[in-house]
């Protein structure tokens, strides 16, 4: 791996609430900053390639690897650049801790690992923000380059 990232927040939103818009496929470019559009069936399917532009206009696929109650991985790829995620969800009191880490690997992921410091914190407050989870959260991060 080139570029390898984590870090952690605690969402007011149950678990299944997470998982919800983890698992709305259609949705993901509204809050995550590299995708433009994904094309496909509107809901979650292990090992189905859904079409992927993500920015500055590269054409790729997204996809599911695997679906689990406190799991979710995912991989997405478009030429030079394939990057490898997982969301761990897990229950804390009356919220939720998510993690999100990934690794990115390619020539083209090579040229942007340093565009791509904090984004598993920026991908994470964007989630909360979808959560509607607009207070300060306590943060876990590790940035590895």
């Amino acid at each position: 791996m080139i570029s390898e990232q984590s870090a952690r927040i605690r969402v007011a939103a149950t678990p299944d609430e997470v998982r919800a818009v983890l698992l709305d496929p259609l949705s993901l470019p509204e809050w995550n900053p590299a995708f433009l559009r994904i094309h496909g069936r509107p809901e979650a399917v292990i090992g189905e390639p859904y079409r992927l532009i993500v920015r500055p206009g590269l054409s790729g696929t997204f996809d599911y690897v695997s679906i689990e109650p406190g799991r979710i991985d995912t991989r997405w790829s478009v030429p030079g650049f394939t990057e490898l995620g997982n969301w761990r969800i897990q229950p804390s009191g009356a919220a939720t801790e998510v993690e999100h880490a990934f690794g990115q690997e390619g020539p083209l992921a090579a040229v942007l690992a340093p565009a791509y410091r904090s984004v598993a914190r920026i991908r994470l407050t964007r989630l909360a923000a979808r959560l509607g989870h607009t207070e300060p959260s306590p943060w876990q991060s590790n940035g590895l380059h």
